[in-house]
């Protein structure tokens, strides 16, 4: 089954809604809250994994509490725009193990990077020693974040 051809219903949104919040819900409790029995509910859940659009399951950590308390958007722009440049820049930020999000953006620059550090040493550490040493890069630049008014992994 295709996903262009698939349009959740209802019952589905109301599904994907639950397991945004609690992906450890059961599937009698996600049943009993969407009135549903549990095998037609079951069998949503996996023809939607199935499909891609339950892509998968993780927890969602407080950064400060396992160290990760420093957050910085990194602005990149590169030197040269061409596949080959582009590929490889691609290619080693996703290594990183430092970066958590990484977008290709329009405008002034060309990628947004969210960069997770312990501290201000560590991530001056992380962006002479790894970052910057990538080919590529033209201009850089770094948004420090002060606190997080909003953060959300619900799309629906």
């Amino acid at each position: 089954m295709p996903t262009e051809n698939y349009t959740p219903d209802e019952k589905d949104l109301s599904i994907l809604r639950l397991l945004q919040k609690d992906a450890k819900m059961s599937v009698r409790d996600i049943s009993a809250r969407i009135n549903l029995s549990p095998t037609p509910t079951h069998e949503r859940i996996k023809r939607m994994e199935k499909l891609g659009i339950i892509k998968e399951y993780s927890a969602i950590l407080d950064r400060k509490k396992v160290n990760k308390g420093m957050m910085v958007i990194c602005m990149i722009a590169l030197n040269v725009h061409n596949k080959k440049t582009a590929g490889k820049f691609i290619e080693e930020v996703g290594k990183l193990k430092e970066v958590v999000e990484f977008y290709n953006i329009s405008g002034d620059f060309d990628f947004m990077l969210k960069i997770l550090a312990p501290n201000m040493d560590e991530f001056h550490e992380f962006f002479i020693n790894k970052l910057s040493e990538i080919e590529g890069i033209g201009q850089t630049k770094s948004i420090f974040v002060m606190s997080s008014i909003k953060e959300s992994a619900q799309i629906i």
